[in-house]
């Protein structure tokens, strides 16, 4: 060591690295077992540290905070009991494709892996993370710990992005080290394609007179890309997470309404269809069953996306972005595209849009109006619930890439802590967005003390609660399936203008339509932290046709 250099902790040193990492909030719960990371957090006060209620909320947060900012998530839980209630948002976080660092203690090197049922010790605590992300690491000394580091993060940013976890032992975040001269992460350079594969691909598509892209949130990258696509005459359609590359009110494309029996009937006139960034998830075509144009060709950063769900006759490894942009060098100008193909988008999209309006009874009030309140210039979060399968997953329209946040893996209860995390990211990266999260009133209640982590950080978003004090999508499958035998589905919900008052967080209750302008507006003019917009579902009256699951190929598609 020399007279000059400083010596640094562990948990110091990581603090550090994220801020180099371009970090500027992080979310977790204090415990003895992250004390000396969260420290340094603390007294260098360049990462915002965000106190939630519960590690699934913090690690929910940190991917909702990575899907809008567009950069490194990062979640700090405890060991034992507290990392393992990160489980299933790690979960979320790998099927969404989110870059996120989770960084989780462990006890004491000295009794690790021993079997001594030493308190907070969970004996097999990094397989568990391994199952549930990417790769796991554990930090065993200060020699190794910037290389595992930045090991973790290049890989959580390499696509296909996922969450990655360290977990470092109490002892070894404490333990000293000099400080590096150089703090900065490993480069992620894009997936470049084989130049070759590129010019077959354009080759096929020049004679292509009806062509389609199907973007997926694997191309959130490459939205100018894909405008150099659509400037062409090209149509668009977009998975749920790939709303927004294309802006959802441009004329060529469809938006998200990509398996509406007017799509499909759509589909049969296109010679020529170009999937990319996308898994084609069974969720959104049918169960595989849904036909898409008969000639498919895909590009994925992901080489082991080739032949998944659809065949496809050519495939190229690429980044979204990089390959795109080499396609669009090959084809502009040579292309000659049927002039009618935009307008048929447009008819196809309003045919499409109106029989899912015709499913909503007079929650299309509340859809229309939402559209026309917020405007396009919103984070727009969802959890899984009724309303957002109805018209959530397609509406209001979206203008941005990254404005869509939701439950990709279909896990009840995660909006509300998203709804945080998109917050807190449109607040420390200056986005200057309108944050909305709908939520059901049972998902709201599963991470309800969230709600309170959302006061104490002011963090500006308002919460559309629909509440039917019940979980209606199993209401509506046990009416389908189960000969309307309705058992554990009914629900004990709050007084929520109460529990609102209790945390002082602004609420309003929308029991009429005939209000749902005046509060919306309210709702929506409130800044400076939470507002809850409780909507009575019971006062509303169900919806013109009811959902009970993703809808499969042998049943009406909406």
């Amino acid at each position: 060591m020399s007279p000059t250099s400083k010596r640094i902790t562990v948990g110091e040193l990581a603090a550090r690295f994220l801020e180099q990492c371009g970090v500027r909030a992080a979310f977790g719960v204090i415990s003895i077992h992250n004390m000396p990371i969260l420290d340094a957090f603390h007294t260098r006060s360049k990462i915002r540290f965000v106190s939630a209620r519960g590690e699934a909320g913090a690690c929910n947060m940190a991917d909702a905070y990575a899907r809008v900012s567009g950069t490194l998530g990062v979640c700090v839980t405890s060991t034992g009991t507290g990392c393992g209630n990160a489980a299933g948002a790690m979960v979320e976080a790998i099927t969404a494709g989110t870059p996120l660092l989770h960084l989780t203690g462990q006890i004491e090197s000295d009794y690790l892996d021993r079997d001594l049922g030493y308190i907070h010790e969970h004996p097999a605590q990094l397989a568990m993370l391994k199952s549930v992300g990417k790769d796991a690491f554990r930090i065993r000394n200060p020699e190794t710990a910037l290389a595992t580091l930045r090991e973790a993060v290049r890989l959580a940013q390499t696509p296909p992005c996922g969450p990655v976890s360290i977990e470092i032992p109490i002892d070894v975040q404490k333990m000293k080290l000099d400080l590096p001269a150089d703090l900065s992460p490993l480069a992620v350079p894009p997936v470049m394609p084989n130049l070759a594969a590129v010019d077959a691909l354009a080759e096929r598509l020049l004679s292509a007179k009806r062509p389609l892209l199907w973007l997926g949130g694997g191309a959130r990258g490459a939205s100018a890309a894909a405008q150099r696509l659509v400037a062409m005459g090209w149509a668009v359609v977009s998975s749920v997470q790939g709303r927004g590359i294309v802006p959802e009110d441009h004329p060529a494309t469809l938006g998200s309404y990509n398996l509406q029996k007017p799509a499909e009937e759509f589909y049969e006139t296109v010679d020529a269809m170009l999937a990319v960034g996308t898994r084609l998830r069974s969720n959104e075509t049918l169960n595989y069953k849904l036909k898409l144009p008969a000639t498919r060709y895909r590009v994925d950063a992901n080489p082991l996306a080739d032949g998944r769900g659809y065949s496809s006759e050519l495939f190229v490894h690429g980044d979204a972005a990089t390959t795109l942009n080499a396609l669009a060098d090959r084809l502009e100008g040579r292309m000659q595209i049927d002039p009618k193909l935009v307008a048929d988008v447009k008819r196809t999209r309003a045919e499409a849009a109106s029989l899912v309006d015709g499913t909503l009874g007079q929650y299309s009030k509340l859809k229309n109006t939402l559209g026309e309140v917020a405007g396009k210039h919103l984070w727009w979060v969802r959890d899984i619930t009724l309303s957002n399968s109805m018209w959530g997953n397609r509406a209001p329209v979206l203008d941005h890439p990254r404005a869509g946040v939701h439950a990709l893996g279909g896990g009840i209860g995660q909006g509300l802590a998203m709804g945080v995390g998109a917050a807190v990211a449109n607040a420390e990266h200056a986005l200057g967005r309108k944050t909305v999260s709908l939520c059901g009133d049972g998902g709201f209640m599963l991470n309800l003390g969230e709600l309170a982590c959302a006061a104490q950080e002011k963090a500006d978003v308002v919460f559309l609660v629909m509440n039917d004090s019940r979980y209606g999508v199993i209401k509506n499958i046990q009416d389908d399936i189960y000969g309307s035998r309705h058992c554990y589905v009914e629900l004990h919900t709050p007084d929520f203008a109460q529990l609102c008052a209790s945390l002082q967080v602004p609420h309003f209750k929308l029991a009429d339509p005939a209000t749902t302008r005046e509060t919306l507006q309210k709702a929506l003019a409130l800044g400076g932290g939470p507002v809850v917009v409780e909507v009575d579902m019971n006062a509303w009256g169900p919806f013109a046709v009811k959902f009970a699951g993703p809808p499969k190929k042998k049943e009406l598609e909406v």
